[in-house]
């Protein structure tokens, strides 16, 4: 058996019964690299000082990729959000296509992204990764989908977060390849995985329905891991899934699924 991935969790969705820190110390305890959300609800100098490992957080606070103040937010929001991403050692700050409020729905809903807003995606990314730059840090950005869990955000799709990152082509802004919106929005996750992997600074899992864990729905995760470790993939794998009974299954679920069996 081998675990060619480096695997993470989301302390914003497991052990949810406990304060964070008791969250991060048992994912700690697991193995497991840790991913966070909103920096502004975290004690920072706590989980600076707890010994975890971080994948990803959320790498601005409010903001958007297609218009020209909601770009100016984005930059300014995600300046600030640096010094935490260093304070706390997280390599990967994550972005999305429009903000978003507490229930997931975008703060700028869109119909569909039209030529102009590409265009201003595109600007607006390019100045995300010149901040990279400057900072040392990569940002990357998620695909989402607009079925289920996030109507009316627009650059939705995995096609399009590889479109734009494609278009930036620069080391400072990676995808965060996220196979559970992928499944709900495009399927096909093994040719996904192959045309996105050069851009890929992550991939986040989880099964559909439900966004539990891999093993409860539709989505063999057993083969997408044989497909990445195939394709040579020996990066970041997160979970981002609510456990469909408890978090301790859910991580065992998870592990097994990307451990390979020779």
């Amino acid at each position: 058996m081998t675990q060619p991935f480096q695997l993470a969790a989301c302390a914003e969705m497991l052990f949810r019964e406990l304060p964070v820190a008791e969250r991060v110390a048992h994912l700690i305890e697991r193995g497991f690299l840790v991913e966070i959300w909103d920096w502004r609800k975290h004690d920072i100098k706590a989980l600076a000082a707890s010994g975890a490992r971080f994948s990803s957080m959320t790498g601005y606070v409010s903001g958007t990729l297609a218009d020209d103040a909601g770009a100016d937010e984005l930059l300014r929001t995600a300046r600030q959000s640096i010094p935490v991403a260093k304070e706390i050692g997280c390599p990967r700050l994550n972005l999305h296509g429009t903000g978003l409020d507490d229930k997931g729905l975008p703060v700028v809903a869109s119909s569909g992204a039209t030529p102009a807003m590409w265009l201003k995606a595109v600007d607006t990314l390019r100045r995300i990764a010149d901040l990279g730059e400057e900072q040392g840090v990569t940002f990357v950005l998620e695909n989402l989908n607009e079925a289920v869990d996030h109507p009316g955000v627009p650059f939705a799709r995995a096609a399009d977060t590889i479109a734009l990152v494609e278009a930036v082509n620069r080391p400072s802004l990676r995808l965060n390849l996220d196979l559970y919106h992928a499944q709900i929005g495009e399927g096909h996750l093994v040719e996904l995985c192959g045309r996105a992997l050069p851009l890929i600074g992550e991939i986040q899992v989880a099964d559909v329905p439900g966004r539990h864990e891999p093993g409860t729905g539709e989505i063999h995760y057993p083969a997408i891991a044989r497909a990445l470790h195939a394709m040579g993939y020996r990066g970041v794998v997160g979970l981002e899934a609510w456990p469909e009974s408890d978090s301790e299954l859910a991580l065992r679920r998870f592990r097994d699924a990307f451990t390979l069996s020779h």
